[in-house]
């Protein structure tokens, strides 16, 4: 039995029938930072990171800077320049994702995260590749040289307003930040515009397409329904954030997961970064 998974992504591997497969896929997780992933690390200018707030609530929040801001110390530690999310405590356990869409190249890096006079370290436990499947192809035009992070006035929230909702909807790409008995995961969610199913301004829901068969996100569901969802305006740098539960359901449609919201976060001056229109990814299946 591979180690690298715990008893919720156990169980949901042997529900749909592919343990042998997650076992040799599983093999490519690793405890150290190998030269390719520090490479690639030391050249994104973005980190999303989950983490669980001093309540519980777990949220996907996107870090940025000047590439080289993420970077490799050790074989075993990163150092992250910029502030631990608001509100996570020092020494918790984090999932972060570094994702390329320029490259359709993703990297998840798990561990504990330490406070320190120059951002944050990761003393990191899991690390391993993704394949490019449902991720969008997108270049990179720059940083707004105007960003200003205290001109546009964060929204906080209980439910999603319609203006929100219409955002969602119009989503092709979001982050996932679930709990696990044993730290914390960020995932990429990925699809034609639609792919995201919006039934009210609480509630959301989205097919889980075919993947690596370790059903991580999945599996941390299955033993604790906090998560934290990251939408990123790509064209302007406005985040959405959203706090809530959720579990995932098997039937006639495949597999499905259900969101409830109960914290929302909207930053208009998010993020810097300024991207192109995307280039859909050949595997998105069509929506309905």
């Amino acid at each position: 039995m591979n180690t690298a998974y715990h008893p919720g992504s156990l169980a949901v591997q042997e529900r749909e029938g592919v343990r042998d497969l997650a076992d040799h896929v599983g093999r490519s997780i690793a405890p150290g930072i190998r030269p390719v992933a520090a490479a690639f690390l030391e050249a994104q200018p973005m980190l999303a990171i989950g983490a669980a707030d001093g309540a519980g609530r777990v949220w996907s929040t996107l870090l940025t800077g000047a590439p080289g801001f993420v970077r490799a110390t050790g074989p075993h530690t990163v150092l992250v320049a910029a502030a631990l999310p608001e509100g996570t405590p020092d020494g918790a356990p984090v999932g972060t994702l570094a994702l390329d869409p320029r490259t359709r190249r993703r990297l998840r890096l798990n561990g504990i995260a330490r406070a320190g006079a120059r951002g944050f370290t990761i003393e990191a436990e899991q690390v391993f590749s993704n394949c490019p499947k449902y991720l969008q192809k997108r270049e990179l035009y720059g940083s707004d040289p105007a960003h200003r992070p205290e001109a546009g006035a964060v929204r906080h929230g209980e439910a999603l307003t319609p203006g929100q909702m219409r955002r969602i909807r119009a989503a092709d790409t979001f982050l996932v930040s679930t709990a696990a008995p044993d730290g914390v995961d960020t995932s990429h969610r990925g699809g034609n515009p639609g792919f995201v199913r919006v039934s009210g301004p609480r509630e959301l829901s989205w097919r889980d397409y075919p993947g690596n068969a370790m059903f991580l996100t999945l599996g941390n569901l299955e033993s604790d329904g906090r998560a934290g969802l990251l939408f990123l305006d790509w064209e302007t740098g406005s985040t959405l954030r959203l706090s809530g539960l959720a579990h995932t359901e098997y039937g006639p449609e495949g597999r499905v997961t259900r969101f409830r919201v109960a914290r929302v976060v909207e930053d208009p001056a998010g993020s810097p970064l300024r991207w192109s229109p995307p280039e859909f990814s050949p595997a998105n299946p069509a929506t309905p």
